[in-house]
C-alpha cells in the first residue's frame, strides 16, 4: 500500500525523484537537477540539465561559469517532469531568484521550500504559502530564543553609529550574496542617500542584482580610496574580511555584522564584532511555526538546522514530522 510521499527519496546528498529520475539541491553534480536557490550549499556547479528561475540560473552563472543546461524556469510556470510529476516554482522570500519547488504527482502535492524568510524584503519577491500534503522546511532558526527584531530598528542602529562617530567608518560584514544587497537597499528604504562602499568579492553580485532591476543607489570601492575619505562612511564587506589585512587601512572602523547569528552574544565576541545588527535572510521560530499553522501540511520533514525543536512542535500538535538528515547545508553566516 503506498504511504504519503514514498515517491520522493530523500538522501544524503539531496532529494531524488525516481519518477522523473531529477533531484532538488543536490551536493554533488548530478544529469538532471532542480534548483531553489543560488547559495553554495544549494547550488552547485557541474550539473547537466539544471532546473531553476531565472535569477537563480544568473547568480550561477556569475559564480560556476556559464550553465550550458539551464532551464529558466519563471514563477508560477508549471514544468512536466515526466513520470507523471510536474514541477512549480513559487516565491520563497529568501534571495534574489529564490523558489519553493512544488512537486505533484499521484494526486499529493509536496513542497520543497529550500531556504526562506516571512519579513519583507526589497530585493526579491515575498514567500508565497502554498497549501501541500508534506511540507519539506529549514529549520536554520528553528529555536523559541530565535526571535528576530524589526529590521529598519536594526538598520537605525547602522545609522546612529554613522552619525555619532564622524571620524570613523562602519564596516559591515554581510554575505556577499542576497544579505549585502538587502542591507543597502534597507538603507535605501530609510533615506539614506550616501555613496555605499563595497569590497571588490561584492561588485560581480551587486551589478547582478541592478540588472534584475533592484535599485542599490551608489556604490563605490573601498579599496584604493584614502582613508580620510571614508570617514563618516558606511563599508559593506564579507564577514571574512571584518578583521583581516584589507580591514587594516579603513578610518577606525566600528566593526559591525548583519547576522540572524548575532542574537548570540558569544558569535558576536567571537567575531569581534561592537555592532551587531540581527538582520536574517531565514525565518525566525515564530515564522517557522506560523508558515506550518499557515499551510497546515499532513506531515513536516525537515531538511536541516535545529530540527529537534520544529518535530517537536509539529508532534505536540499531531502533524506527523521527521528530520532527513541532508549533508552540505552550512549555517553561512546568514
Amino acid at each position: 500500500m503506498a504511504t504519503l510521499g514514498d515517491w520522493i527519496d530523500p538522501r544524503p546528498e539531496g532529494i531524488y525523484i525516481p519518477a522523473a529520475d531529477a533531484w532538488i539541491d543536490p551536493s554533488r553534480p548530478k544529469p538532471r537537477a532542480l534548483v531553489t536557490h543560488g547559495h553554495a550549499d544549494h547550488a552547485r556547479g557541474g550539473h547537466g540539465t539544471v532546473l531553476a528561475t531565472p535569477g537563480t540560473l544568473a547568480i550561477m552563472e556569475a559564480r560556476y561559469g556559464p550553465q550550458p543546461g539551464g532551464q529558466g524556469v519563471q514563477y508560477g510556470e508549471t514544468v512536466d517532469l515526466g513520470g507523471g510529476v510536474t514541477a512549480g516554482f513559487v516565491p520563497a522570500g529568501h534571495v534574489l531568484g529564490s523558489a519553493q519547488i512544488l512537486l505533484e504527482h499521484r494526486g499529493e502535492r509536496i513542497v520543497v521550500s529550500g531556504d526562506y524568510k516571512r519579513r519583507p524584503d526589497p530585493t526579491c519577491a515575498p514567500f508565497q504559502p502554498v497549501p501541500c500534503d508534506i511540507f519539506i522546511t529549514e529549520a536554520t532558526f528553528g529555536l523559541p530564543v530565535f526571535r528576530h527584531p524589526d529590521t529598519s530598528g536594526e538598520i537605525q542602529k547602522l545609522l546612529d553609529a554613522r552619525a555619532a562617530n564622524p571620524d570613523r567608518c562602519v564596516l559591515v560584514g554581510a554575505y556577499a550574496l542576497g544579505k549585502a544587497q538587502r542591507l543597502i537597499a534597507e538603507l535605501r528604504a530609510l533615506g539614506y542617500a550616501a555613496p555605499v562602499y563595497i569590497h571588490g568579492a561584492m561588485q560581480k553580485l551587486c551589478d547582478l542584482y541592478a540588472a534584475h532591476g533592484v535599485d542599490l543607489g551608489e556604490l563605490g570601492p573601498a579599496a584604493g580610496l584614502n582613508p580620510a575619505d571614508l570617514k563618516g562612511q558606511i563599508v559593506v564587506a564579507p564577514p571574512s574580511a571584518l578583521n583581516d589585512r584589507w580591514s587594516r587601512r579603513l578610518p577606525d572602523p566600528i566593526t559591525a555584522m548583519a547576522s540572524g547569528w548575532m542574537r548570540v552574544r558569544q558569535r558576536a565576541r567571537q567575531r569581534n564584532v561592537e555592532l551587531p545588527l540581527v538582520i536574517s535572510d531565514h525565518a525566525d521560530w515564530d515564522e517557522l511555526t506560523q508558515t506550518l499553522m499557515e499551510i497546515a501540511p499532513h506531515e513536516v520533514w525537515v531538511t536541516h538546522g535545529r530540527e529537534d525543536a520544529l518535530i517537536h512542535w509539529c508532534q505536540t500538535r499531531q502533524i506527523r514530522a521527521r528530520e532527513l538528515h541532508l549533508t552540505g547545508r552550512e549555517d553561512e553566516d546568514d
